[in-house]
């Protein structure tokens, strides 16, 4: 694993591991529609605090309808985004499965929804029979990955026949033509995708504020600067490359073959 994944990893297990209050749900960056015009996703009040981190949730599902369907969210994290899922799409069942053995514990605790479950387990090596799942959902998780094809190959194996791989996540951007490159040869059909990074800069902008209150209530001082970067928190290196365009944040929607219709 490189530097720069060993980096993320380290970040998202000190969350699981030292943040235990169930209040910090979502991990994602965000997203905010054009002219920061979200006033249209109708939220419960325990949700509105998340709004920006849900719009991407929403961006990445983009009106595929998830009713009675199976969805399996890959990198679930703290949990939040499969109980929004389940709790408002209403799908059959949601399956978290996060390689975070302390996040899948704390999901267990604190998130329900009807059929919500969690799982511990390596996005490489699910531990699921081939064509369990209708849709799976993948929101900023992949660049950890150390094969990026190896996981693309278990979404495959995963998906049922005309199944929905639902995928949010950035590059550098002189690495976004690898990332396509990628998801063309996975054996699914890449039907659509979309830089959002500016939606995503606009939403780091409207969140810096509690992001920052986040970090210095819960986190000890000697990890600020680590978990600043890694909240793209405004002044950090991580805002700055999106910003500048040297970070591409992209949305993707790909299908499962069904039979008698080439991949």
């Amino acid at each position: 694993m490189d530097g720069r994944r060993l980096g993320w990893r380290t970040a998202y297990e000190l969350l699981a591991l030292r943040v235990r209050r169930p209040e910090w749900a979502f991990m994602n960056y965000g997203y905010a529609p054009a002219a920061d015009d979200d006033g249209d996703l109708a939220l419960s009040p325990a949700d509105e605090p998340d709004r920006l981190c849900i719009n991407l949730y929403e961006r990445t599902i983009d009106g595929v309808d998830l009713t009675g369907r199976d969805v399996l969210e890959v990198g679930s994290g703290r949990g939040g985004g499969s109980a929004y899922v389940a709790r408002t799409h209403g799908p059959r069942s949601v399956v978290g499965l996060d390689f975070s053995a302390a996040a899948v514990d704390l999901s267990r605790r604190h998130r329900t929804a009807p059929g919500l479950t969690f799982v511990h387990g390596d996005a490489q090596a699910m531990p699921f029979p081939d064509a369990s799942f209708d849709a799976v959902l993948n929101v900023e998780s992949s660049h950890c990955y150390p094969s990026l094809p190896a996981f693309l190959g278990e979404v495959r194996r995963v998906l049922r026949p005309g199944g929905v791989l639902l995928l949010a996540d950035f590059r550098p951007t002189d690495a976004v033509p690898g990332l396509l490159a990628d998801l063309r040869a996975s054996g699914l059909t890449l039907v659509d995708h979309a830089d959002v990074t500016p939606h995503v800069v606009a939403a780091l902008r409207r969140d810096d504020t509690r992001k920052r209150a986040l970090i210095g209530a819960w986190l000890p001082r000697v990890v600020h600067p680590l978990m600043r970067r890694f909240a793209a928190v405004e002044g950090s290196r991580g805002f700055a490359a999106f910003a500048s365009g040297r970070t591409t944040y992209l949305v993707a929607r790909l299908t499962a073959p069904t039979p008698g219709t080439a991949p």
